[in-house]
């Protein structure tokens, strides 16, 4: 039988429960967690793990992957397979881990992982799963299951890094909608989904029967509260005890906050498909006419001004592009829109800047200067902010035919280990967030995709010169720091991928 934990009781009533427990008892309840998040989730199906504010929730409690990439020293290692091998350039086989149980009973087999990749890969589940737009819709699988506990995945073309890839597809039970996106979870990770009140809470258990070893917090409960401010206060008064995304200006307890560099990337992504921004040096003047140094403090004097949209850890990363970044030089956008005016472009359209609410600490008041800046230019530039589900429309295909010419905020998030985890989503032609075709492009991202390191690297290297120099295709602001406020009766340790994941097994108590 389920036993609420004490944190759905009033504080009063919580303490007084307390007192007259044993200690033992007493002890085992308060080892439940309260963590307090900027949004509510859109769901808790394990194919939108890749979504933040879903992975932070699910990804390693509710599901697990087959491996899995540890964020600080890139050494991947087994979680659900216990072993794989290359049998073939496009070919590899892995050894699943026995005795593993979903959460709803059903045994981890062979068979169930080619069922949820299938699934993860449908374009008939809708909304559209996260993982498929954002890592895995371009890519075309077989699988062989020589028995329940190897499985044989073959690709259309040859595939050097599979098993990376791999450790960021989760594995849901078998039986999921095949046409939606599920509000229940399944999975066969250390914590069990127990309910979703929508707008309020998600609650979870300890899964006791997990084939791991077993964790210290016996629970935890999820809400949201978009304002740093408050989200900081309620660690502070104890009424919550971890935080994952709280602004700078709140970030002033030393005993209680951390910083951390959070693996995510902020831009605008331009459109050059749309009048004026289809003129190169339209697309120049925007990127001229952004004070990068002097928004920092929005996001924290230890954000890093970007030159790409991957953070300079990943292989891939072109670190020579870093000597150059784009400068703040008004004069220079000013003689770039005259230039291109002269040259018939419509320099005095308007754009709009999309922003969305919330992305991260601070936002709105970027979007508001970069406004003010571009405006300064002589750029005609609106500015609307969206809510999350809107800017996805936004970000996603399809693309609105009938769009004019925007500006999308954005922030990716790349602390997987390769370049292929940003590159095709956000540059090839049918590319799930792209507004860039190439041909000539998309053939160079096709071949570092097939080819080992290190000879990938070098070519994942040029697509980001391109990418930059040639196409322009995004105004780069920040390689992002976090700050997180964590109650001192626990013990856990902020690392680059607390933006994708929280694993409530990492979490002890003092």
């Amino acid at each position: 039988m389920l036993r609420y934990p004490v944190f759905a009781l009033g504080a009063a009533t919580a303490a007084a429960v307390l007192a007259l427990m044993p200690l033992s008892q007493a002890d085992a309840q308060n080892r439940n967690l309260t963590i307090v998040l900027t949004d509510e989730p859109t769901s808790v199906d394990g194919c939108d793990s890749s979504q933040s504010t879903v992975g932070r929730v699910v990804l390693h409690n509710f599901y697990e992957t087959l491996t899995i990439m540890d964020p600080i020293t890139g050494t991947l290692t087994p979680r659900l397979a216990t072993s794989w091998e290359q049998l073939a350039p496009n070919a590899w086989r892995f050894n699943l881990r026995k005795g593993v149980k979903y959460h709803d009973g059903q045994p981890f087999t062979a068979q169930g992982v080619v069922k949820t990749i299938q699934r993860n890969q449908n374009p008939a589940v809708s909304p559209a799963c996260g993982n498929r737009t954002k890592f895995f819709g371009l890519d075309k699988f077989t699988f062989k299951t020589p028995d329940e506990h190897t499985l044989e995945i073959y690709t259309e073309t040859p595939e050097p890094i599979l098993p990376i890839r791999l450790s960021q597809m989760t594995l849901q039970a078998p039986g999921a909608s095949e046409t939606s996106i599920s509000r229940t979870a399944v999975g066969t990770g250390p914590y069990k989904f127990v309910n979703w009140v929508p707008g309020l809470e998600i609650n979870v258990v300890r899964n006791d029967d997990y084939w791991g070893n077993k964790p210290a917090v016996a629970g935890a409960k999820y809400i949201w509260r978009k304002e740093s401010a408050v989200r900081a206060a309620m660690v502070k008064i104890g009424e919550a005890d971890l935080t994952d995304n709280i602004a700078v200006q709140d970030a002033l307890e030393p005993t209680l906050d951390h910083s951390y560099l959070n693996t995510e990337t902020s831009f605008l992504r331009m459109d050059p498909t749309r009048k004026p921004m289809d003129d190169k040096r339209v697309r120049l003047a925007i990127s001229h006419a952004i004070d990068r140094e002097a928004l920092k403090p929005l996001v924290g004097k230890d954000a890093i001004i970007a030159t790409q949209v991957m953070i300079p850890t990943i292989p891939g990363h072109n670190h020579e592009l870093d000597k150059k970044p784009y400068k703040f030089d008004p004069a220079l956008a000013k003689k770039l829109l005259a230039e291109a005016k002269a040259a018939g472009t419509p320099v005095d359209m308007e754009i709009e800047l999309q922003g969305r609410v919330n992305i991260w600490q601070n936002a709105q008041e970027m979007m508001e200067g970069f406004q003010q800046m571009m405006k300064a230019v002589g750029l005609n530039v609106k500015l609307t902010m969206y809510d999350r589900a809107q800017w996805l429309e936004l970000l996603n295909r399809p693309h609105d035919e009938n769009r004019k010419a925007n500006l999308l905020q954005g922030q990716h998030d790349n602390n997987f280990g390769d370049a292929v985890f940003t590159v095709p989503t956000r540059y090839k032609c049918e590319g799930a967030q792209s507004y860039t075709c190439d041909k000539d492009l998309e053939a160079l991202i096709d071949k570092a995709a097939a080819t080992p390191a290190p000879e990938r690297y070098k070519l994942y290297e040029e697509v980001f010169r391109r990418v930059h120099d040639d196409f322009v295709a995004d105004v780069y602001l920040y390689h992002m720091v976090g700050y997180t406020r964590i109650n001192p009766r626990i013990v856990f340790k902020p690392n680059p991928s607390l933006n994708a994941m929280i694993p409530l097994s990492a979490i002890s108590f003092k």
